[in-house]
């Protein structure tokens, strides 16, 4: 037998088949000269003799401030399905290559090693986890770690499609739900995540409560991350939401992490979240917390449900953390504002020659142990544990014992490197250049991650930086949207400020930051607007190719035509900060102009003419189209010039303005003057 089969073989015969978390690995690879433990069954030992008996807790998973860590979560994909503003960039995080994730066999061995520490309660994260394909038997695999200590396995997840999975993994063992849900308001809901869905959240919401109610016991959480300007209003109907359902909204102060935007003016402060709600909730009680509550819990009297405050940023609960994470990629990271990170993965794989550790190696390891012990399969068995799993709990242990008693605070938060949220954990790129930390891949940007077609991310800078810079007001730089009239927060009378309020641009907050103006208080109207440019040529013999359809790219006209109307459709797409609308209509006019002769006599030269372009869109809904249709025009008039640019590469785009606006409290407009 070599010297790893021995060495692999005295570990499993260690753990024997007792039900009580076994002793660390340690210990028992290291006095190999004592008597292999015999079997004990639970029924034949009184619980006083097992809690006499019970060994102490693993000094791997427990750091220098004697915090046992017995809480993992686990990271199991980093792809999602929404691009909610607080989690991830909006140009998106660079993928890793999937034989730098972690596979499921590797998930498992890693989940039965921490298990046979101490572990006794996983989460699965992600990104989002039930976007990932074998989510199913993965969880009934960790599940099946329940006779060895697990007690908890729960999953957070955005809701989008877990409806549809929910029942196959209560039967996995599912124990707990944290669904994040930022907004009750459908329109919000798109604005926020970047994406539709919310009539699915809303599904799986009902399902698990459906399910409780006939006595599955899943613990529900919504966790709703608070941000100022952005969704604060929509505090106290969360709280109202605990009135008849028995569900814990957790109410998350807003943290920073790479690419998000964070500013210490969009965090709405737990503090105020309370006064806020005891405003019209002035009996809200506390409750009494568990020591590693990562959340302060109240009730109001009377409420089914509970509500929370996880308070990372102004009251921090890093003296009874008791939580690890593993990244999707097998890094270990002992705190999650840390970026400090090894690789678990690189150190499972040593001994697969440094492979991606699949199904045929894991039966492989599996049927190795069975051989050595001489023994077959059973479920009262002890966790299954790799080859290697001594290196590998000398390395989490000297992790945990370089854990600081905290993170730092709200003033040094903001400017450390971190991996954005949506790479660590979604309750929860680096820049170029950045050093990656031993054992970790360097992250490089890139464009989008999922179906984000990569013409709308070079489109979002084009039109700004570019094609705007045409317009007939002779400036440069953003086009700004002046037309929203929302409600503004703490806003005087109109007697009192009426030059300040016409004045003030609705798109920049009190601190000076950009922000989404609200609509959630408007009332869908019936909305209009046009917008006109024109693409002048420099010669006569582009205007008359396009004329005769003699383009060697083709039909000019119809194809600009075409390109307007699926730019005005994926508006919110290219100008960040516009709402998405569902539009009725969309027109586009291309018109062949002639140069008059008086004006091309003005310089000697013949003039060439121009295209005029004329875009019109509608729609019924909280905000105007004004965007809508310059983006429409301008698209149009872009394609244009591509299609021209081969035989005019004098042609001049300019022009670009809105020549009429109808609907909202604004009323009509003409060429920006009320008519």
């Amino acid at each position: 037998m070599t010297a790893a089969a021995l060495r692999y073989a005295t570990q499993r015969l260690r753990f024997g088949t007792l039900h009580l978390p076994p002793p660390p690995i340690r210990l028992a690879l290291r006095s190999s000269s004592a008597p292999p433990a015999q079997p004990v069954s639970p029924l034949s030992t009184s619980r006083r003799d097992r809690v006499r008996e019970a060994r102490p807790f693993s000094d791997f998973l427990t750091d220098t401030f004697d915090r046992q860590h017995d809480y993992l979560r686990i990271s199991v994909t980093e792809r999602c399905n929404l691009r909610c503003v607080y989690c991830m960039p909006e140009e998106g995080v660079p993928l890793s290559p999937s034989q730098d994730l972690l596979t499921t066999p590797e998930i498992v061995l890693l989940s039965s090693l921490f298990v046979s520490q101490g572990v006794t309660k996983i989460r699965l994260t992600g990104g989002e986890p039930t976007v990932r394909r074998d989510i199913l038997p993965l969880m009934q695999q960790i599940g099946a770690l329940r006779p060895h200590g697990l007690r908890e396995l729960c999953l957070t997840t955005n809701g989008l499609s877990l409806h549809r999975k929910l029942d196959a993994m209560v039967e996995a063992g599912l124990t707990g739900v944290n669904l994040s849900l930022d907004t009750l308001d459908p329109w919000q809901f798109q604005i926020m995540t970047r994406r539709s869905g919310f009539a699915a959240v809303q599904k799986s919401i009902d399902r698990i409560l459906e399910l409780n109610r006939a006595g599955a016991g899943i613990k529900f959480k919504i966790n709703c991350v608070v941000m100022r300007g952005v969704n604060d209003r929509e505090i106290l109907p969360f709280v109202e939401l605990t009135r008849d359902k028995d569900i814990e909204v957790r109410f998350i102060e807003y943290m920073p992490f790479d690419g998000n935007k964070w500013s210490k003016g969009k965090m709405f402060s737990y503090q105020e979240m309370l006064d806020l709600i005891r405003s019209k909730f002035p009996d809200l009680q506390r409750g009494a917390g568990l020591k590693n509550d990562t959340s302060k819990t109240y009730q109001v009297p009377g409420f089914a449900g509970k509500v929370g405050f996880v308070t990372s940023m102004t009251h921090n609960f890093c003296g009874t953390c008791n939580r690890l994470r593993i990244t999707s990629d097998g890094n270990l990271k002992v705190c999650l504002f840390g970026n400090t990170e090894v690789s678990l993965r690189d150190i499972l794989r040593q001994w697969n020659n440094g492979q991606p550790i699949d199904q045929e190696v894991f039966e492989s390891i599996k049927q190795l142990a069975m051989n050595e012990e001489g023994l077959s399969p059973s479920p009262s068995r002890a966790p299954l544990l790799a080859p290697n799993s001594e290196r590998l709990l000398d390395i989490i242990g000297m992790a945990v014992k370089r854990k600081k008693a905290k993170h730092a605070g709200i003033g040094q938060l903001e400017h450390m490197k971190n991996r954005p949220m949506i790479l660590i954990d979604p309750t929860a790129s680096a820049p170029q250049g950045r050093q990656s930390q031993p054992g970790q891949q360097q992250w490089h940007p890139v464009g989008g991650v999922l179906p984000n077609p990569p013409p709308t991310s070079m489109l979002t800078k084009n039109f700004v930086t570019g094609l705007l810079n045409h317009t007939s007001t002779g400036h440069s730089g953003y086009q700004l949207r002046l037309f929203s009239t929302g409600a503004r927060q703490n806003r005087g009378s109109e007697e009192e400020k009426p030059v300040a309020d016409a004045q003030k641009l609705t798109h920049v907050s009190e601190s000076g930051a950009a922000h989404m103006v609200s609509i959630s208080s408007k009332v869908p109207t019936s909305r209009v607007a046009t917008a006109k440019c024109a693409v002048r040529f420099s010669d006569l013999l582009a205007l008359t190719l396009v004329r005769e359809n003699q383009m060697k790219k083709g039909d000019v006209l119809g194809v600009a035509r075409v390109a307007g109307i699926m730019a005005a459709k994926r508006t919110p797409d290219i100008i960040p900060l516009c709402h998405p609308i569902a539009l009725t209509h969309v027109r586009l006019d291309l018109t062949p102009v002639d140069t008059p002769q008086e004006d091309s006599s003005k310089d000697g030269s013949s003039g060439g003419g121009w295209i005029e372009i004329t875009a019109t869109v509608a729609c019924d809904g909280k905000t105007g189209v004004e965007m809508e249709a310059l983006t429409a025009a301008s698209a149009a008039a872009l394609t244009v010039y591509d299609m021209c640019k081969a035989v005019d590469k004098g042609m001049v785009i300019e022009g670009l303005r809105v020549v009429l606006k109808e609907g909202g409290k604004s009323g009509r407009w003409v060429e920006g003057k009320p008519a």
